[in-house]
């Protein structure tokens, strides 16, 4: 599993805390320090990145991917893939909506990019406005025509609920416009306020407030079960997809399959020598450096149980009472916090997981085992 961090936006989102600078509008400067320091980065972890790995995947993300030229995007991809000679399982990158034109869709294509994640976020252009996002609603839907007429057959799209200026038509008009694209995947977050955004500020300055508890919980139910109704998988507590359309690359990390991770603020998960290290890249255009930490027997165990426990698929039963203790299983399990059926209600020999009509409050399950 190979990650590649793109730290460049042409703004800032309202809500965004990832590490980004403002896009350069020219190749050349700040972005040819970047894709210089980019190539040595992947020259010397040639050995990490060619290694036999479980699942072999690409994902570029960001920031915002598509900003980039292609010829600087290609470059990359094509050091990649010169270590990489088998391909890969699933190759996705980011893009925003505004950046999608039949030339760039195109272009993206001719690299190998088989899939590809839209942030649409909302289909409200006063919403829009608001997340400080570059496109509008038309915009949004223009673009996902583009892919399809590119060719691709594999689209996922983010949308964002659970803001207090979003009303439950609002929203249904949202799910309702995102249902008729029928992509393949739909990511769908609930707004959080995250330190050093735009958003944390406003709302230290009393200039935005919280949605409450119980519109954010109306929304997300509602959302399961339009998707549920029109034949998505509810795979993972933010993640639907249409039978086989899964994402291989984060269906990975909720394993806690090992990743290389390129570019600034990048992490990587490494095990080896019996035991496992979280790396991390510094935050700065060029030249960054490396650092890390050496997870304890305590961090594993509680990554485990937290990852493990996010998808539909749910850990073995086995696994979880040894990390967590049967008699906190057992409690749980008395609750109906804890099942041992799937999404089509059979049992699962062997398998527990959170059911879907307790995946708003997981967080609060998942404290109670850690």
């Amino acid at each position: 599993m190979i990650y590649i961090h793109v730290p460049f936006c042409r703004s800032f989102c309202t809500y965004c805390d990832f590490y980004s600078e403002i896009a350069p509008k020219e190749c050349g400067g700040i972005l040819g320090s970047w894709q210089d320091s980019m190539l040595k980065e992947i020259e010397s972890r040639k050995d990490e990145i060619s290694a036999p790995a479980e699942v072999k995947t690409l994902y570029i993300g960001g920031g915002t991917p598509s900003v980039l030229p292609l010829s600087v995007l290609g470059s990359i991809v094509s050091a990649i893939k010169a270590l990489c000679p088998d391909g890969f399982m699933e190759f996705t990158v980011e893009v925003n909506p505004d950046d999608v034109t039949p030339s760039y869709a195109s272009g993206l294509r001719d690299l190998g990019v088989d899939r590809v994640s839209m942030g649409v976020q909302s289909f409200d252009d006063g919403i829009l406005r608001w997340m400080n996002r570059r496109h509008d609603s038309t915009g949004a839907v223009k673009a996902f025509h583009t892919l399809r007429e590119a060719g691709f057959g594999n689209i996922s799209i983010d949308l964002i609920f659970g803001l207090p200026q979003l009303s439950d038509v609002l929203w249904a008009d949202t799910v309702s416009k995102a249902l008729a694209l029928a992509p393949e995947h739909v990511s769908a977050y609930q707004l959080s306020v995250e330190g050093g955004s735009a958003l944390s500020e406003m709302l230290e300055k009393g200039e935005w407030e919280e949605a409450p508890e119980d519109l954010c919980r109306r929304q997300y139910g509602f959302l399961c079960a339009e998707l549920a109704k029109n034949g998505y998988r509810h795979y993972e507590i933010s993640n639907f997809a249409l039978p086989g359309r899964e994402a291989i690359h984060n269906s990975a990390y909720w394993r806690r399959v090992p990743y290389v991770g390129l570019g600034p603020g990048a992490h990587s998960l490494i095990r080896s020598a019996g035991e496992e290290r979280r790396v991390w890249n510094t935050e700065t255009l060029s030249g960054w450096t490396r650092e890390g930490e050496i997870l304890t027997p305590e961090d594993i165990r509680a990554e485990r149980i937290m990852l493990g426990l996010r998808t539909s698929d749910g850990m073995e039963i086995s696994e979880l009472e040894s990390l967590a203790g049967k008699d906190a299983v057992l409690a749980l399990e008395r609750e109906g916090a804890l099942v041992e059926f799937g999404n089509d209600g059979e049992s699962v020999p062997g398998m527990i997981r959170i059911p879907e009509d307790r995946f708003f409050v997981s967080d609060e399950i998942i404290r109670e085992l850690i």
